[in-house]
């Protein structure tokens, strides 16, 4: 048994070890996320960033503004004031405010909802994402991305990050990007824009699963359930075996 249990969890270990060396872009280093979904203060930040920066042109359709407040602990003046910029209904969904027309002929495509992409792609690759934009003029954003490499979208935070540049080591004579560095200061400092890239990041890990709070809440009760569940059923066990010899 102890042995089939090893051979279990071994697997198990190589199966999450080649997840996140799939998911770190052909070996680029992911960065911890440090998310917290019950930080409703991050999330009401992040929700901030997300609606200001994220939502000119991609969409969250799996999530309504009401839905936002009330998990956020916001009235609905906040919300309609701060994060609704199209002015649509309390109980709309979050919909980009580039239409799919205008970015199918000035993009060629529509840009991907983001509802479900930190689910998708896990919160430290988004992470790692936002905050590996580097500086390269041949690309038509000016820009290209660590993780995701000729990526077509702009750096969006490039005012408040400032201008990076690729670290690059060499490996058996092939160079390989391993990091990115400021050369030129932003808005923020460093750890003011890596805080605000956690709020967002958390706030897409919420609206991928809002009701992950309330999960982690009641699995503890089912925990303790299972516990003393167990206890009852090895009683009876014990009860209804006793006279068989």
């Amino acid at each position: 048994m102890k042995k089939t249990i090893t051979i279990l969890l071994s697997a198990a270990i190589a199966i999450m070890s080649t997840g996140q060396i799939m998911a770190s872009g052909g070996g680029y280093p992911l960065a911890s996320a440090d998310v917290d979904v019950d930080d409703q203060a991050s999330l009401q930040r992040g929700a901030k960033v997300f609606t200001d920066y994220c939502l000119s042109c991609h969409s969250a359709k799996f999530v309504r503004f009401n839905r936002v407040a009330d998990d956020l602990g916001m009235t609905e003046k906040q919300v309609m004031g701060n994060l609704n910029h199209l002015g649509v209904q309390f109980g709309a969904t979050m919909t980009a405010v580039m239409t799919e027309d205008y970015a199918k002929e000035s993009f060629g495509s529509v840009p991907p909802d983001l509802s479900l992409v930190a689910r998708s792609r896990g919160v430290d690759w988004l992470y790692t994402y936002l905050t590996g934009f580097y500086a390269e003029s041949g690309k038509t954003t000016g820009h290209n991305n660590a993780i995701f490499k000729d990526v077509g979208m702009p750096n969006v935070f490039w005012k408040q990050e400032g201008v990076k540049e690729p670290v690059y080591e060499e490996h058996d004579g092939v160079k390989v990007l391993t990091g990115v560095k400021v050369v030129e200061k932003g808005t923020m400092s460093t750890q003011e824009f890596d805080a605000m890239i956690r709020d967002v990041v958390n706030f897409l890990s919420y609206i991928g699963e809002p009701n992950q709070s309330y999960r982690k809440s009641l699995g503890i009760y089912v925990l303790i359930f299972l516990f003393f569940f167990f206890g009852i059923a090895y009683a009876m066990k014990k009860d209804f075996w006793k006279d068989v010899h």
